[in-house]
């Protein structure tokens, strides 16, 4: 009686060209190697790499797959030559067949975590040979519903350029030098907005020379961008439009100019896009100072009086559908624990000040979780992350990870804070504007950002408009000075929800937060996937827990999608993710019931 077949995970080429090379890797029954007689054409791996086996020429594919593929996944490699430091670029294709045992809804699953682990920053194969064996070995090992791939190995034209990967606010922190700019100050200015900020404080931020940031100051204030306010401090002109009142205390107002809904910015081009939906509205800043300080930081030796500014408020009222509106800005600089904190107290004082509001939304930008196999699961540029449980747990619509430990066995443990309304009125608007657009209702959020963007092109310096689609890339680094490029995509062919040109997509999900995570492309999409999150933000767990303290047992975190970490990487579509935002929560504040208390 002869020996029984065994598994056996075979490599064999398809075909090969000038700058191009296909091969297969299946599983096939094979007899034992012995039995073969093919030992010129092929190799039996034995030791470590048993049950591996590679033909060296074409052969027939014996498996009987035919189909086409499951699972398409396509890559680009960006590699730098230790030797001779030239780049080069290499376009990888991938394509998935699976077993019959596993389900078809796992197929992007399963695809998804094997191309994480094959392109892990750990162990990210540095060649072409270990490339294949790496691939071999995860099927063989960890995959076993992974009947078949086709690895398609394609040079690039040259001459190319590594790609740059924008810097976060965090990440420029870290012993970066940051150049001097108009641009610079100006963010500044506008993070701190409604606080002024003096001189002193925005040298210090970046360890800038007073005298220059000074000059930049006073080019700004000649453009009309900012303005000079005592104690050498500057704050922004706000858009002309606007009735602007600077007050002492918010005035009384009868009780059906009450707003009902408060909507919260962090960022100044968040509450311009928001400002931009709101009709009949007025604005009142209340500047507070907290204090003097002598400053010896001075170019002429003479001790200068620097005045602080804090807990400085902005609220902007009018109306959006049938509700009253009240709209703030955050005074935030950097991402500080301390920044957040003063966050909440802002918060605590709005509510404490407008005492009829009973909805509060948190409006801006977040980076968005992709999904590099799932079309209908990946959130791309400009899509908007509404916060929602997830469908196997209704414990929280946002999370906040304090640490993430990892353990010996390899796995992690996240500290986490989770936050949930008692109130899931928000979110049960949001799913039915989803399912309506989904099911080919125009999305009334197209109309409100057409509307928003015909103002803002007229009042303000930030550029609303979509950005180009080819900016909206998606990288990974793989360690050192490698990083790869990943294709969206595609949609399937039967698809009936396919995407539309400059029509962001509504996603439903946890929004999360916490830098520790944030930070890690591979620790994010660790923590997203074990807590079904789509989006992160900025750290906004002190504002979280202030409307939770103040008893609004109502609110909703809507985050447009302005990169792939945490909203704050890049700034390009910063402007249009914010207005994808405030048109969604239109939309939802106008599926509401009019208001009952007059």
């Amino acid at each position: 009686m002869g020996d029984a077949k065994t598994e056996h995970i075979v490599m064999t080429p398809k075909c090969k060209t000038a700058n191009s090379t296909t091969l297969i890797i299946e599983r096939q029954a094979l007899d034992p190697p012995a039995k073969n007689g093919n030992e010129n054409n092929v190799h039996v791996a034995g030791g470590d790499h048993k049950g591996i086996v590679i033909n060296k020429q074409t052969v027939a594919v014996s498996n009987g797959v035919s189909h086409p593929a499951n699972v398409c996944l396509v890559f680009r490699v960006f590699l730098v030559s230790g030797q001779t430091g030239k780049h080069t670029q290499e376009s990888r294709t991938l394509q998935f067949w699976f077993t019959d045992k596993l389900p078809e809804s796992e197929y992007p699953s399963v695809a998804q975590e094997f191309f994480r682990e094959l392109v892990s920053p750990q162990e990210f194969p540095r060649d072409y040979v270990g490339f294949i064996k790496k691939i071999m070995k995860l099927m063989q090992h960890k995959y076993p519903s992974v009947q078949k791939l086709e690895v398609e190995l394609k040079q690039l034209e040259e001459p190319v350029s590594l790609p740059a990967r924008p810097l976060s606010t965090d990440e420029t922190a870290l012993g970066r030098v940051v150049e001097l700019t108009l641009e610079k100050v100006l963010e500044l200015i506008e993070s701190a907005y409604p606080n002024p900020v003096t001189i002193v404080d925005i040298a210090k931020e970046h360890g800038w020379d007073t005298a220059e940031v000074e000059a930049k100051l006073q080019e700004l204030q000649k453009k009309g961008i900012v303005k000079a306010m005592e104690h050498g401090a500057y704050t922004r002109v706000v858009s002309q439009d606007l009735s602007v009142q600077v007050v002492k205390q918010i005035p009384t107002m009868v009780s059906s100019k009450q707003p009902t809904i408060a909507i919260i910015t962090a960022q100044y081009c968040e509450k311009l896009a928001v400002d931009s939906l709101i009709e009949n509205k007025e604005t009142f800043v209340r500047y507070t100072t907290v204090g003097t300080a002598t400053s010896p930081d001075s170019t002429d030796g003479v001790p200068r009086v620097v005045c602080r500014f804090g807990e400085s408020n902005v609220y902007t009222l009018g109306n959006i559908g049938a509700h009253r509106i009240v709209c703030t800005k955050l005074p935030t600089v950097g991402h500080t624990r301390e920044a957040m904190t003063a966050a909440g107290n802002t918060t605590t004082r709005l509510l404490g000040t407008f005492q009829k509001v009973d909805y509060v939304f948190l409006v801006g930008v977040g980076g968005g979780v992709p999904h590099y196999t799932d079309y209908n699961k990946h959130v791309r540029l400009g899509d908007v992350v509404v916060s929602h449980p997830t469908p196997y747990s209704k414990k929280y619509i946002y999370i906040y990870c304090e640490q993430a430990k990892l353990h010996e066995s390899g796995s992690y443990h996240f500290e986490t804070k989770e936050y949930c309304p008692s109130n899931l009125g928000l979110q049960e608007i949001a799913a039915n504007l989803k399912s309506q657009a989904e099911n080919g209702t125009s999305p009334p959020w197209m109309t409100y950002m057409k509307e928003g963007s015909d103002i803002l092109r007229s009042q303000s310096e930030h550029d609303f408009d979509s950005p180009p689609l080819e900016s909206d890339k998606l990288y990974m680094a793989i360690g050192e000075r490698d990083v790869i490029e990943v294709a969206h995509p595609a949609a399937p062919q039967d698809s009936t929800n396919k995407r539309l040109d400059g029509c962001p997509r509504i996603h439903l999900a946890p929004v999360a937060s916490g830098r520790q995570v944030s930070r890690d492309d591979q620790l994010r999409q660790k923590f997203a996937t074990r807590f079904g999150t789509l989006a992160f933000d900025a750290e906004m767990d002190a504002v979280v827990e202030s409307i939770l303290g103040n008893c609004r047992d109502s609110f909703a975190v809507v985050r447009g999608i302005a990169d792939y970490k945490d909203g704050s990487r890049i700034k390009e579509w910063q402007p249009y993710a914010s207005l994808a935002a405030a048109s969604v929560v239109k939309a939802i504040i106008c599926a509401m019931d009019p208001p009952t208390n007059v």
